[in-house]
This record gives C-alpha cells, sequence and structure tokens, in this order.
C-alpha cells in the first residue's frame, strides 16, 4: 500500500522532537513537504542538524508559505505544529484543500473555533484529530490498564488527582508579561490540555468547574498568564462522589514529581516520575522503535493497595486486610499514535482521538478560567 504522504506546518521543537521520531520510523509514512518560513541557506555544508529542514530532509519539499504547502497535491496529512493562535487558521486552510489534518495541542483557542473545524470536517469528509500524545504514556496505559480490570481494584473511585509539575524549566520566565487574556496563552492551555485530556477520558465530563490560577515564576506579573492552576472537577449521576483534580505548577523542587494519586473504595494507587520516551529520545539517544524505547525503570513504577489483590506478589499490611504491590508499567509509545491515525487514514478504524474530546478539554479550560476570575463554582455547559 502507497504510503502516507506528509506535510508538516512548522520546524521547531514540537515538529522536530514529538512528531518526526514517530513518523519517519513508519513506512505507513512518506515525509514530502515541510512548512518553514526561514529561508533555505544557500551553503549547507556548515548548517547544524535542527536549524532548517532542507538540511535535514534534502529530498522533502520547503515551502515558505502555508499557501504554497496546502497547494501541494501530494501531500494527503498536514500536521500543524505552529504556534497555538494559528490552529484554527491552518487547520481551516488544510481541511478546505482536502487534507486530513493534524493539530497539535491545545486543538483551539475557543470551543466555536474548535465546532468551526469539526463541522468543516464532516463537510470536506477528512480526518480531523489532534495530537493528545500523552494518552500514550506509560503512566496513564498503566492506569487505564487498572481500571479495565474485572474486578476493578480500586472498586467505585472517589478521588483522582492528575499532575503535571515541574520544577523551574528553563522555559519558566517564558510569557512573564504576557496578559492573561492572550489568545490559548498560559499552563491551562499548555501542559493542562494534556491532563485534562486524560481526565476527561477517564471520566467523561464534569457536572462543575471550580478554578484556581497563579503566577508563581520569578518576575511574572500577577496579571500574566497563569504558570500554575489547579482545576477541581465535580461529577454527578452515577459519579457523584468522585471529585477530580487536575493540577500544574513550575515551582515544584521535588526530584520525582507526583504523578498520579487514585482512591476508591477498595484501593488507591499513587505513581510518581514522568513518562520516559522524551528521556530516551533526547537524553539516551534512543530510537523510537527500539525494543527499549519507553519501558520504564523499576524505580518508578507505581504503588496500588487494594483489598483484591492481583497476583501473588502483593503483600498484607499489618491488619491482614490491605494488600500492597508494584505494579509494572506499560511501555510508553507515541509510534503508537501514528500507527492508530495511519489505520483511520485507510478506513481501517475509527480516529483515535476525536476532535469532540478535545473540544471538551478546550470547554473545561473555558469554564476554568470564568470561575478563577469569578471566584466561584462554575456549572458544565457546552457552550
Amino acid at each position: 500500500m502507497a504510503p502516507i504522504k506528509v506535510g508538516l506546518m512548522g520546524y521547531g521543537f514540537s515538529t522536530k522532537c514529538f512528531h518526526l521520531p514517530f513518523i519517519t520510523p513508519n513506512s505507513d509514512y512518506e515525509v514530502v513537504a515541510f512548512l518553514q518560513r526561514a529561508e533555505a541557506p544557500s551553503d549547507k555544508s556548515n548548517v547544524e542538524p535542527g536549524k532548517h529542514c532542507t538540511v535535514d530532509y534534502p529530498e522533502a519539499k520547503h515551502y515558505r508559505t502555508a499557501k504554497d504547502l496546502l497547494a501541494d497535491s501530494n501531500v494527503d496529512l498536514v500536521i500543524i505544529c505552529t504556534s497555538s493562535d494559528t490552529h484554527c487558521e491552518f487547520g481551516e486552510q488544510a481541511l478546505e484543500a482536502g487534507k486530513h489534518v493534524v493539530i497539535e495541542k491545545p486543538f483551539t483557542a475557543t470551543t466555536a473555533e474548535a465546532d468551526k473545524l469539526i463541522a468543516l470536517a464532516k463537510e470536506k469528509g477528512k480526518i480531523l484529530t489532534v495530537y493528545q500524545n500523552r494518552r500514550y504514556d506509560s503512566d496513564f496505559r498503566t492506569l487505564q490498564h487498572l481500571m479495565s480490570l474485572d474486578p476493578n481494584p480500586f472498586g467505585k473511585i472517589t478521588e483522582f488527582a492528575n499532575h503535571y509539575d515541574l520544577d523551574s524549566p528553563p522555559w519558566a520566565n517564558w510569557g512573564a508579561k504576557t496578559p492573561a487574556e492572550s489568545p490559548a496563552g498560559g499552563m491551562m492551555y499548555g501542559l493542562g490540555t494534556h491532563s485534562l485530556d486524560q481526565t476527561l477520558l477517564l471520566f467523561g465530563k464534569p457536572k462543575s468547574v471550580t478554578a484556581f490560577r497563579r503566577v508563581l515564576r520569578e518576575g511574572g506579573a500577577d496579571d500574566a498568564i497563569d504558570d500554575s492552576f489547579t482545576i477541581i472537577l465535580q461529577y454527578g449521576g452515577e459519579q457523584k462522589h468522585l471529585i477530580a483534580t487536575v493540577k500544574t505548577t513550575v515551582v515544584s523542587p521535588q526530584t520525582k514529581q507526583l504523578k498520579y494519586w487514585v482512591r476508591g473504595t477498595n484501593g488507591s494507587f499513587t505513581k510518581e516520575g514522568e513518562d520516559v520516551q522524551m528521556d530516551h529520545l533526547l537524553e539516551d539517544n534512543m530510537k523510537a522503535d527500539d525494543s527499549r524505547f519507553g519501558v520504564e525503570p523499576s524505580r518508578y513504577h507505581g504503588t496500588l493497595h487494594t483489598k483484591k489483590p492481583l497476583d501473588d506478589s502483593f503483600e498484607k499490611d499489618k491488619t491482614g486486610v490491605v494488600f500492597t504491590g508494584k505494579i509494572t508499567s506499560q511501555t510508553g509509545s507515541y509510534m503508537d499514535y501514528y500507527r492508530d491515525l495511519a489505520a483511520a487514514v485507510r478506513g481501517e478504524k475509527e480516529v483515535a482521538v476525536k476532535p469532540e474530546e478535545s473540544r471538551a478539554g478546550i470547554r473545561i479550560i473555558e469554564l476554568a478560567q470564568q470561575s478563577a476570575k469569578e471566584g466561584r463554582t462554575v456549572d458544565w455547559s457546552e457552550s
């Protein structure tokens, strides 16, 4: 079967580290074009790798405008890795040009923009999806696995905490003076789009949203875009006892950050550390199709406490009732995102990340911003 011809819009960190390493090993794809506004160097002999697409991918076409890339009839699939405020504009243009479209997170700045793109994709009969790659993280796959077991080791889940915390990363001062009202700005639209997507996938839409936003980075103005936030989701119906907390802070001096904490009527689960795929790629120079790629070391394995042990390796505590054991993490694989996408483009299965799901994440951010601004809990609404 002929490979799916890919055109990537943007040649920054996202394209080079979160997409190309997981596309190029896959024979289902062929990278044929890039949008990079910078002019191609006339002398490529002294240009460092990663500076320009014409140096790294000399066989692919180089376009300097979106119009020219989208006019290329050889491109089947467009992956949009440009700045957040261009996602809707370029997504609309790509769909109008008859391309399948992947949009980096955040999907859009508003649900109105998301609705426009979803409707257009249906009209054109093209796939529209969002790069929610953190669904393919090791720790999230592990949590999904535990929740899918019968019997469920947690019983009825009553509390869930989903953290994505960092300790003063080098880019922490970015946006220190950027106004809070800037479209798709701040950590809710950044790291929050991952955590919210995971939480929605596990539990669905909440009954209400309560949020707090903070500016903790050094030199950050009080009215700047958020770098730290807490979003509390309360549920109704059969999940009326569930409270989910989604949290990010860029000031967290801790080596192994808390990732998940789950508490239910029969058990609990705690998980620390972050998915290892980026470490394997950037620090270990490991290829994404290496059998070791995405395999988490045992020191990061989560701990399950449950009245319903999974196997004989669990130990009773002093009461003789609760069982405790380490849970071997599932393998993380962003390559699986692109495997799933190829199957969807070819009509073999439904698209894994539906745009309506990412739209719900954007809606929570809108409600969270309203809650933080007004200092109150806001009921869920679709618009």
